[in-house]
């Protein structure tokens, strides 16, 4: 039996996720194949960091960003640092601590190998 597609019209303009640390880090998952796919998961959504505090994240899972607006300053335990901006694509391997900056705002959409609501 045929399985249909999801879909959610300028998700990237009117999806508004929720703030999840500091006063200033918004992350949100816009879809998921948890429902489907229990063994191996992925979730993707939008992440968006305003001017303030870092954030500081260790994965626990793989995930990719492209950055679609904005800019971050990116950095990792081992010192590489990178300043981002649209059209950028990152691979975040499970159990890298990775630092997120701004000097204004960034705005990414990611997806990683996790169940819905895991970040």
């Amino acid at each position: 039996m045929p399985t249909p597609f999801t879909y959610r019209a300028k998700a990237q303009s009117t999806f508004k996720p929720p703030l999840i640390a500091n006063e200033n880090a918004y992350l949100g998952d816009v879809f998921s194949s948890d429902k489907n796919n229990v063994d191996k998961p992925i979730s993707c959504g939008f992440y968006r960091l305003e001017k303030g505090t870092p954030l500081i994240y260790e994965y626990h899972y793989d995930e990719m960003k492209i950055i679609v607006e904005g800019q971050f300053q990116i950095s990792d335990e081992t010192g590489q640092t990178v300043t981002a901006g649209p059209g950028d694509v990152f691979y975040f391997p499970k159990g890298s601590k990775i630092t997120f900056t701004t000097e204004d705002y960034g705005l990414a959409f990611y997806t990683g190998q996790r169940a819905e609501g895991q970040a």
